[in-house]
């Protein structure tokens, strides 16, 4: 039966799902749910698990003190088992967000988001510049996968040149790396200098 929402909008009503009490093998069962779909930090993890704390603790009037300690013991194991591991998520996660087309700042910001330790944010940037993810490749890669810049048509390129720049500024890129992405000919052109800049 279809009945109209609070927004006025028609559709099957959703009833909200009572929380569960908390127990070690439930956090356990979450904890293992969720690193089966998602790669995760510590903290990330931790975050996860305390939000059902909360609306547990909430729903039961129940102490959420008990519920942490549950959390910090379960994450100190994963942790000492490898299962949890800051550096290699971080090293992963960078390499992706590279692969993307991600700045340095934007991928510093995605980690610090997840709560992964400056160390280990400073290490997996350390890895991808190693591997030769330089701030100008990864700009020519999102300028290709936004297609701005000289991915774009000729005949837009002079009245979307401003814009371009404010994409890449946004994404965390200096004017210079963003005018030199923007400013090319032609792909080909921009293939050549990153060749050149990968050489010296």
């Amino acid at each position: 039966m279809s009945e109209l929402s609070e927004s006025g909008k028609t559709g099957p009503r959703r009833t909200r799902k009572i929380p569960k009490r908390i127990t070690e093998s439930y956090l356990k069962n979450v904890a293992l749910w969720y690193l089966e779909r998602y790669a995760s930090s510590a903290a990330n993890l931790r975050n996860v698990l305390m939000r059902r704390v909360r609306e547990s603790a909430a729903y039961h009037d129940t102490d959420p003190a008990d519920g942490a300690a549950m959390v910090e013991e379960l994450i100190r194991r994963y942790a000492e088992a490898g299962i949890l591991n800051d550096r290699l998520f971080a090293e992963t996660r960078a390499r992706s967000l590279a692969a993307r087309g991600s700045s340095e700042k934007m991928i510093r910001r995605k980690l610090m988001e997840k709560g992964v330790p400056p160390g280990d944010i400073d290490g997996a940037l350390e890895t991808v510049r190693e591997e030769g993810g330089s701030e100008l490749d990864a700009a020519c890669r999102y300028a290709r996968r936004r297609r701005i810049g000289p991915f774009r048509s000729a005949e837009k390129r002079a009245e979307t040149r401003d814009r371009d720049l404010a994409a890449l500024a946004r994404q965390g890129f200096s004017f210079d790396i963003a005018a030199t992405v923007v400013d090319a000919e032609s792909p080909g052109v921009l293939d050549a200098e990153l060749n050149f800049a990968d050489r010296y």
